[in-house]
This record gives structure tokens, sequence and C-alpha cells, in this order.
């Protein structure tokens, strides 16, 4: 192994090590040691996905402006690829390779180096996690595997990364989301900033609830931290009792409802009390709730 590495450079030693690393220039190694000869024109129909690829989602609109890119002035980088036992398996350039089969071209320029299942698993994780193509959930899970597979601290991770320890902690927290709250991040229903403040919850019914509301209502991360805050919820890490997960529900129920009807909401013993100033305030109130009386 150690010979191998070797011969492909400088940057895929960087790339393994728990130095911070930087894919641009273990790519740009690669392509600077190679010869004008390494580099060939390959078939597209022969090149596989790298199977470690972590992206589930690609921005359509960015990639058909790189189309128009490539179809003007073609490929400038070549992709990394090995071969494999039918054609040939990417190993980083997976939006070179969609970009020119939307732009019509059959071939593109390549190098082709060797590489074992665990490299090309942890290149794939580097390459979209250095350039941020990744949404939150995916980019969280391909931390997690780096962090898992190496066998790193979140303290190391940070630094391999070029991240602050509290952006991989926050980051990893989205993986304690329920499905249904992580579907709106990948969607981008929800923002990181959202998803952030809600993986700090631990009822998820209260969580997906919350997630619907922000989808709802256009509600701001600001406005979450507002209904989750200390004054209103208790940390969820110390919720113990089934009793504390309803009074923490409730409050934020409370909030959302006051906000929405402009009135103090009270929720107790499992009644909702709305409390009017008047026959007009009344009839205003039963108007937002959307009543309709017949005969009037």
């Amino acid at each position: 192994m150690e010979t191998k590495r070797k011969a492909l450079g400088k940057g895929l030693e960087q790339l393994f090590s728990n130095e911070r690393i930087d894919f641009e220039n273990f790519e740009n190694e690669i392509v600077k040691e190679a010869k004008e000869s390494d580099i060939v024109e390959l078939p597209l129909t022969e090149i596989r996905s790298n199977p470690y690829q972590p992206r589930e989602h690609f921005d359509e609109k960015s990639l058909e402006e790189f189309a128009e890119s490539v179809r003007e002035h073609g490929i400038i980088q070549p992709i990394i690829v090995k071969k494999s036992i039918k054609g040939y398996e990417l190993i980083a350039g997976e939006r070179r390779v969609r970009a020119s089969k939307m732009a019509g071209k059959d071939t593109i320029p390549a190098i082709i180096r060797d590489f074992n299942d665990d490299e090309m698993m942890e290149i794939a994780l580097i390459e979209n996690i250095q350039r941020e193509n990744l949404n939150p959930l995916e980019e969280a899970e391909a931390f997690e595997k780096i962090i898992k597979k190496n066998n790193l601290t979140q303290e190391e991770a940070s630094k391999k990364f070029g991240k602050s320890r509290s952006y991989i902690t926050n980051i990893l927290g989205l993986l304690k989301l329920p499905e249904k709250t992580k579907s709106y991040v990948s969607d981008g229903k929800i923002t990181m900033g959202h998803a952030r403040v809600l993986s700090k919850l631990s009822d998820k019914e209260l969580i997906d609830s919350l997630a619907e509301k922000i989808i709802e209502e256009g509600l701001s991360v600001r406005d979450i931290e507002k209904l989750t805050s200390m004054s209103e919820i208790p940390k969820t890490n110390k919720i113990k009792k089934q009793n504390n997960i309803f009074s923490a529900k409730y409050s934020i129920y409370e909030s959302i409802m006051r906000e929405r009807i402009g009135t103090k909401i009270k929720i107790k013993n499992r009644k909702i009390e709305i409390p009017f100033d008047s026959d007009s305030d009344l009839d205003r109130i039963v108007e937002i709730l959307g009543i309709n009386i017949e005969g009037e």
C-alpha cells in the first residue's frame, strides 16, 4: 500500500492522513504528475459512478449551466477513474461526467489510476465535503462514515476538514432527526439553521410538527429558537418524564397559537383556553379559526 500511495503522489498521502486536506490539491497533484500519454479519451458509456458516491441530489439548473460551458469550452480538468471488470469506475468528477452527457458529448478526458475500495469511498466523501456539493443530510452521513472508518474524534475531524468543532457537532446532530423532517432538509424545505435547532429536541413527534410549521408559516430560525428557548422549554436531553415532554410541547403550541390568533392561549389539563375581550374579538378569533356558523 505504501508503494502504491507513493507512486500516486503527495496528494493521496495528504488525503489519507489526519492533517488538514485540500481536495483541489489532491486532484491537481494527480493531473500534474500525469504524463500527456496518461490522459485518454474514454467513452462516457463505459464510465460508472463511484459506488460510494454520497450525493443523491444534483442541482439540475447548475448542471445545465455547467453543460453549456462544456458545449462551448469542453472539459478542462480530466476526470479520474479506475479500471474495473466492466469499463471504468469514477473516482473524481461526477458533475463533469453528468454535464458532458447533458452536453451531448460521447467521450471525456480521463486519467486512469488504481485505488482500492476503501480509498474510493474516502475520496468520494472528501471530494463532496470539500466542494460543498452535498445537502446537509448527505454531508452529515459523509462525515459520520469518515469519522467511523478512521476512528477520528470530532476534534480531529474538524482539523482534517478545516471545519469548526461546533460545525461538526451540529452537522452530525442532524442524523438524530426523524425521517419525515430529514426529508424536508434533503428537499431544501427547511434550512440547516432550522434543522440545527430542531436536532436539539428529543420528541420526534414535536420535531415533525415544528418542521411542518416552519414550511406552512415560513417561520424563521429565530422564531424556532424563541419557541424552543430555555424560558419556554427545558433542555430536551434532561427531559426524563412524560409529563415534562407534554409540558414542553404545550409551551411550544401555546406560542404558535398565540402568534397566530393574537391572544394569550393556555393549554392545561388537556384543555385549550382562549380568552377574548369582547364579542367582536370573539368574532375575530372564530374567523381566524375558520369556523363557519350556519345562518349568519
